[in-house]
């Protein structure tokens, strides 16, 4: 678990009547982190071609994604292909299944272009609504009419047997029509429409005979009823556009059955046309290699013997010693429990480690809990934290593992920071039960609290001393990784290294020294002389070595001492400022830590001020002590979880973390892809 796992690469050469049976039984697996053969030998392409996949993976790709585009219209879990057999593959027809996708495509886009029409309907009535409303009546609608310019008012009337027509007529146009009359066969009307529409308007109003007339005055006032069609009208149309949204899902749901038959096969034939993607070619044979964990050797080459009839040639390459002179080419699988998977995110996030090196995540889960937990030290925030992420992680029905991990990461911290809230005797900055390590919020208000730490200084000295131990566990990953890749000279003179650990270890001694002499006396000289002069001169072997050892062809000139020189005063400023820096910045935590009280100290005192006469809290001072509260979780909680992931990536990882690997990525059935 600490230590990436071990891999070992295979080339198999394979009859080529063979490849579709050796295909499947490397999808079926789902082991073989493939890769091009010129990986195992750059002059191997004027021997061998490219295998061409039946199928092109990024047709069938860009199919399914069309499949998985009407799923999300329905809102409908895409198949997850979890359990996919190689048994169900199927000769794809991408041409027919373009046929079957398109007609679907082509009745649910008719339904959209009618919703997009009732819509365009919608936006114009409410246009109507909204500046009829600017009118007391419809009399002074009429007397506006000529200077208003965007509403169009027409009084007049139409023959009566022409009504229902001229009705359907006027309904492909949004407009308030509201019957007055009926005077000699002759049917009076009020019609109102947007002045953008008139030249619409007046064809129908021409082609129907339309006769001005002038408003009864008794019709002035009857706003109301203009109002109640067009609210009518409005209604119609949105009950309209909810039954073509159903239409069109319905359309959709009766066609997944077979979507999800499509999207399987195409899925089947994606990853198939990806494993052989990676196979190359002579006149009889197929090449491949890929890499897998050593420990499923056993599993992948049965396999392929029992898929050739054991007439195959595998080759073995353990990843160590490919590793020596290609460390990047060899992938990576951190192998930890399920429930460190928030943490390996945060890893991997960062940068996926070097083959061969330490697997930082159970020591990155350790040291951020910590982090969070000192800059977040409430048990009462710490259980809503809890509470969300665990509701959170149950509640959650989507498929992206980074949403899950976060969710879970959030109740860990909301753990960490329940157990430092307990320490500290903090419970939504109230203290409800005695701290069991010091007072925290006692300390911070000045009147020293009960336990350990009474000062502030005590509370930063114990976050310097907390840095002190991650940045010493960082420098001793770093040696541990240099003897297992056997890079003596970094392990020597690298600036983490052990020259670079002695210096540091030395100051923090003589600082520690310094400290607890009142600030008036360093340590003896001569031992300062052996305790960091020593390193300090060893150093100067540094570029004459690196010199000697890697770069042989450079001449020598009367300037290369000076460069020798230069280079060494440079490693010596970057090793003492950077560690420097390095140990100061773990006073963040103390900070954040500190804000955190005082932010609910300030609370608690803007609460007492608005409360009553004698003090006793009234109901907006509880309004705003939920309200800080919440602020002080939202705000505390996002800074604490930043500063903890950034004192990890830039003060820890930066002692010994190579972030130069690539990740384990099998062709598989059990994941799907974007």
């Amino acid at each position: 678990m600490i230590f990436t796992e071990p891999m070992q690469q295979v080339v198999a050469v394979v009859l080529d009547h063979h490849a579709d049976a050796v295909t499947k039984e490397l999808l079926r697996l789902g082991l073989l982190h493939l890769v091009s053969i010129t990986e195992v030998d750059r002059n191997i392409d004027s021997k061998v071609e490219a295998v061409t996949p039946k199928v092109a993976e990024t047709l069938v790709a860009e199919i399914r994604r069309r499949i998985e585009g009407f799923y999300d219209m329905v809102e409908e879990k895409i198949p997850s292909g979890e359990d996919l057999k190689v048994e169900d593959l199927q000769a794809v027809d991408l041409e027919e299944t373009n046929k079957v996708l398109d007609a679907l495509a082509a009745g649910v886009q008719a339904i959209r272009d009618r919703q997009s029409a009732r819509q365009q309907e919608i936006l114009r009535l409410t246009d109507i609504q909204r500046q009829l409303e600017l009118f007391g009546s419809l009399g002074e609608v009429v007397e506006a009419r000529s200077q208003y310019s965007y509403l169009s008012v027409h009084t007049g009337s139409i023959r009566g047997s022409l009504f229902d027509s001229f009705q359907a007529a006027m309904g492909e146009i949004p407009s308030v029509m509201m019957e007055i009359g009926i005077q000699n066969n002759q049917t009076l009307l009020l019609l109102i429409t947007m002045k953008r529409d008139e030249g619409l308007v007046d064809r129908v109003l021409d082609k129907f005979g339309w006769t001005d007339a002038q408003l009864p005055q008794e019709l002035s006032g009857k706003k109301d009823q203009v109002r109640a069609e067009l609210a009518h009208k409005l209604q119609l149309l949105h009950d309209e556009q909810e039954e073509l949204k159903t239409q069109a899902e319905s359309m959709i749901r009766e066609k997944l059955p077979i979507l999800e038959q499509l999207w399987r096969n195409l899925r089947l034939n994606e990853l198939y046309a990806r494993v052989q993607s990676f196979f190359s070619k002579t006149a009889r044979t197929v090449i491949f290699s890929g890499w897998l964990p050593t420990n499923k050797r056993t599993v992948l080459t049965e396999a392929v013997r029992s898929a050739t009839g054991d007439r195959c040639y595998l080759e073995w390459h353990p990843g160590r010693e490919v590793s020596r002179e290609h460390p990047a080419s060899v992938p990576v699988q951190m192998h930890n429990p399920k429930f460190l998977s928030p943490f390996q995110m945060l890893v991997t996030n960062y940068s996926v480690p070097e083959y061969g090196s330490i697997d930082p995540t159970p020591l990155v889960a350790v040291a951020y809990l910590i982090m969070f937990g000192l800059m977040f030290g409430d048990a009462g925030h710490g259980a809503v934290l809890l509470v969300l992420g665990i509701l959170g992680s149950l509640l959650y029905r989507g498929t992206r593992t980074g949403v899950r991990n976060l969710l879970r990461l959030i109740a860990y911290c909301g753990g960490a920071a329940v157990v430092t809230g307990v320490l500290f005797g903090s419970y939504f900055g109230m203290q409800w039960f005695p701290p069991l390590w010091f007072d925290y919020h006692g300390v911070v208000a000045g009147h020293g609290g009960r336990g350990l730490v009474t000062d502030i200084y005590g509370i930063l000295l114990i976050t310097i001393y907390f840095g002190i131990a991650v940045i010493a566990l960082g420098l001793a990953l770093n040696w541990v990784n240099c003897v297992v890749k056997r890079r003596w000279f970094r392990l020597v003179f690298d600036k983490g290294g052990l020259i670079g650990g002695w210096i540091y270890a030395a100051g923090v001694y003589a600082a520690m020294y310094f400290v607890r002499h009142d600030y008036r006396q360093l340590p003896d000289a001569n031992l300062l002389i052996l305790l960091i002069g020593l390193p300090v001169f060893l150093l100067t072997a540094k570029p004459v070595l690196e010199y000697l050892l890697h770069k042989p062809r450079k001449s020598f000139t009367l300037l290369t001492p000076v460069d020798f020189f230069m280079e060494w005063i440079v490693e010596i400023l970057e090793i003492f400022s950077g560690y420097l820096a390095n140990t100061l910045s773990f006073m963040r935590v103390a900070g954040l830590g500190i804000a955190h009280v005082s932010l609910m100290m300030a609370f608690f005192s803007i609460a007492g001020m608005i409360g009553g006469p004698s003090g006793s809290f009234t109901i907006g001072s509880y309004l705003v002590l939920i309200a800080g509260n919440a602020l002080v979780i939202l705000l505390e909680g996002l800074s604490a979880g930043i500063q903890s992931l950034r004192l990890n990536y830039y003060e820890f990882f930066s002692k010994y973390f190579s972030g130069s690997g690539r990740a384990y990525a099998p062709v598989t059935l059990r994941k799907t892809s974007a």
